[in-house]
């Protein structure tokens, strides 16, 4: 993609060169790393496929900066560079860019190896939820409408299993009936939606290790990519970690001999976790530690799945039956999540 020049002016960089670069390997925005005099930026697009709403983007992460500013100066909170008429954002020719700077002596992983890191990531991502302990949450839009709603994933999945491809659903019997067993996932989430113990909290909801920085000495040091940072509970977030930080092989992996729960990083994410936010959890919430790992993985199962059944309209397929394979590997995570809290 082509940077319009126009960025450069609007933000003030003028004066010296601009050398950009592709950074990391995100899916859904384009990234670049820029280098500025002496100083070093991100500059980032937002993909409006998926977020249609970019200016909500900038509102959420505008209030939260400002509040974690008042209240928490002393926390790291990347916030974007202003544009020269005080936006944090700015639309070229129908694409809109932003420019953060860029924490110096900082990376991101895309794989974690200890349970060391897993601690500090959910450490991170704990501190970043109590530090808005007091934040008033109608003050957030929603950027990804009904994103962890799991009555809605349950809903879409039954629809698909009566509209969808009848010679998929005729061979993927087997794993549907096996979600269909473990649809009291779905209706404990109903309670808890109904639960006033359970609190709506400021939400990442996208806590894989990539979205946490750390420094040389592996510290977490603070929390990134804030596009879906929404209301919601805090099983989304401690639930995302489950999904993502416990098996050594991702969602992709067809060999489900490999898909196993590493029961020291179970222990130090629900740790790391805790060590922040455990004095804001109530009774009913603390309780419900162990459902946030069932409770995410099971959706995403329902949703390979439901692609699959619907002909693989949303996350697309790169190889005959990836969707399938994709739920068949989930399930096969969740059964052993769900033994883990046997």
């Amino acid at each position: 993609m082509e940077i319009p020049e126009i960025i450069w002016e609007e933000y003030g960089m003028i004066q010296h060169p601009v050398l950009a670069a592709v950074f990391g390997n995100g899916l859904i925005n384009h990234t670049w790393k820029l280098q500025y005099g002496s100083e070093d930026y991100i500059l980032q697009t937002i993909n409006l496929l998926v977020f249609p709403d970019p200016w909500a983007i900038a509102s959420n992460i505008d209030v939260i900066a400002q509040y974690l500013f008042e209240h928490h100066p002393e926390y790291l909170f990347v916030r974007p560079k202003r544009t020269r008429a005080g936006d944090s954002m700015i639309m070229v020719n129908g694409v809109y860019f932003r420019i953060f700077p860029f924490v110096k002596d900082s990376h991101a992983k895309l794989v974690l190896e200890t349970p060391e890191q897993a601690f500090e990531a959910a450490r991170q991502f704990g501190l970043f939820t109590k530090n808005l302990a007091g934040f008033n949450c109608s003050q957030l839009k929603t950027t990804l409408p009904k994103f962890h709603d799991l009555v809605l994933r349950d809903q879409q999945f039954l629809d698909a299993m009566e509209h969808g491809n009848q010679e998929r659903i005729t061979g993927a019997k087997d794993i549907i009936e096996k979600l269909v067993t473990y649809r009291f996932i779905t209706h404990r989430f109903e309670q808890i939606i109904r639960n006033p113990n359970f609190k709506i909290r400021p939400t990442h909801h996208d806590t894989k290790i990539s979205n946490v920085l750390f420094d040389s000495q592996d510290k977490a040091i603070c929390v990134i990519d804030l596009d879906t940072l929404m209301p919601g509970y805090f099983i989304s977030d401690l639930g995302d970690m489950m999904r993502t930080y416990l098996c050594p092989v991702s969602e992709e992996e067809a060999n489900y001999a490999k898909i196993v729960i590493r029961k020291e990083f179970y222990q130090s994410v629900i740790n790391g976790y805790c060590s922040e936010m455990g004095t804001e959890l109530s009774k009913d919430e603390i309780e419900a530690i162990p459902y946030a790992g069932q409770f995410m993985v099971y959706m995403q199962a329902l949703r390979f799945l439901t692609d699959y059944l619907n002909n693989d309209v949303y996350y697309g397929s790169k190889y005959p039956g990836q969707n399938l394979i994709r739920a068949g590997n989930q399930l096969v995570l969740l059964e052993k999540l769900l033994d883990l809290a046997i």
